[in-house]
């Protein structure tokens, strides 16, 4: 359930050197072909825990003022909040400066992470409430962090596609509701620490974070995996691509001489739960009068091929896409599941392929978005 999810990456992810403690998870280890057989599950759930927090050290550092490499032994601790669109999760590390590099303890000892309900996004009708949903989070950051360390410790927020989704003004209001709460957390913080993340950056954070923990990251750009990442309102794709590609979906990363073009892109609403909500208005749509839908649904009964036969699950409107709730409501328990593979992979196609016609590009392969050619793993 823990998901880690900026413009300022390229030109400082050269200086950005990280090390596992003697006694962490080698990274060679990490998605290593016989894991299963090597570890047990209290340690390949530890190795995975590792892997989000690389991300959120990297999101850190890009934020971090220079003054934390002071004092290169002490101890320090760094929180980071992950405004998802389903949930609001914060993480809580430990690391130590030496010789200028930072070291990163990813055992059990050394990380701590929650998650509330539900996300920031769903405060549209009450954004000043917003701030008061980080305060069992905040709570939790001051058991893992010693109280004399509060003071120095940074505290970030930085939210995803939930609020991505976002009217602009509703989402500023969201946004200073939680700014006015972390000021008063005891944690270290400023203003512009509390933000909403381009889907392209945060692509690009998956995409180090995972190339890092395959041992990939520092070296041949030819061997390096591209991600497709999944979360609950929007879907990240990263890779590289020796093509042209256009400045809205180019980054670049360099770390020591090594130079990655990256094409980075983040389809909005292509998350696993506004896609399910997207599939089930794309089979309503097929009513012949909206006005009647309700009564035509009532008669059909129209089948859903994406839910398993004989399952049952709560059809009330989700607070991801809070433009199309009212929409959503009409139709509480009218699709009925199927359990189709087949028609399920046709509908779902469908969708991938909406405003294809309004491609501008040479590759569109998901509706109107660019997509270059692929290379790598």
């Amino acid at each position: 359930m823990r998901r880690s999810n900026a413009g300022t990456l390229g030109r400082k992810m050269d200086s950005i050197k990280l090390h596992f403690r003697q006694n962490s998870p080698r990274r060679s280890n990490l998605f290593s072909r016989n894991l299963k057989n090597a570890i047990n599950t209290t340690k390949s759930n530890i190795l995975i825990f590792a892997l989000i927090t690389v991300t959120l050290a990297l999101f850190c550092y890009v934020f971090v003022p220079s003054t934390v490499y002071r004092n290169p032994a002490k101890r320090k601790f760094r929180i980071v909040i992950d405004g998802g669109s389903t949930g609001t999760r914060i993480h809580v590390f430990e690391y130590v400066i030496r010789v200028g590099v930072p070291s990163f303890d990813f055992g059990e000892n050394g990380l701590g992470s929650m998650r509330v309900n539900p996300g920031l996004s769903s405060f549209t009708q009450d954004p000043e409430g917003a701030g008061g949903s980080l305060g069992e989070l905040v709570q939790f950051g001051k058991k893992g962090v010693p109280t004399e360390y509060w003071g120095e410790t940074e505290i970030l927020l930085m939210a995803t596609a939930g609020m991505r989704m976002l009217d602009l003004g509703v989402q500023a209001r969201i946004l200073e509701s939680c700014r006015k709460f972390l000021r008063d957390s005891g944690f270290k913080f400023q203003d512009d620490w509390a933000s909403v993340i381009s889907g392209s950056d945060e692509g690009v954070y998956a995409w180090v974070a995972a190339n890092y923990a395959l041992g990939t990251y520092g070296g041949d750009p030819l061997n390096t995996t591209g991600i497709i990442e999944l979360g609950g309102a929007s879907a990240q794709v990263t890779f590289i691509s020796s093509e042209l590609i256009p400045s809205e979906f180019s980054h670049i990363v360099k770390i020591g001489n090594i130079t990655y073009n990256l094409y980075s892109h983040s389809l909005l609403q292509f998350g696993q739960n506004v896609a399910f909500d997207l599939l089930r208005e794309s089979l309503v749509s097929r009513s012949p009068d909206s006005d009647a839908a309700t009564e035509y649904l009532e008669r059909e009964k129209l089948l859903d091929p994406c839910t398993p036969s004989g399952y049952s699950h709560s059809m009330k409107p989700g607070t991801l896409s809070p433009g199309s709730t009212a929409e959503r409501s009409k139709y509480p328990s009218a699709l009925q599941p199927r359990g189709n593979f087949s028609e399920c992979r046709s509908a779902a196609l469908m969708l991938l392929q909406k405003g294809k016609e309004r491609c501008t590009y040479q590759h569109c392969y998901i509706g109107s978005t660019f997509i270059p050619k692929f290379q790598g793993s």
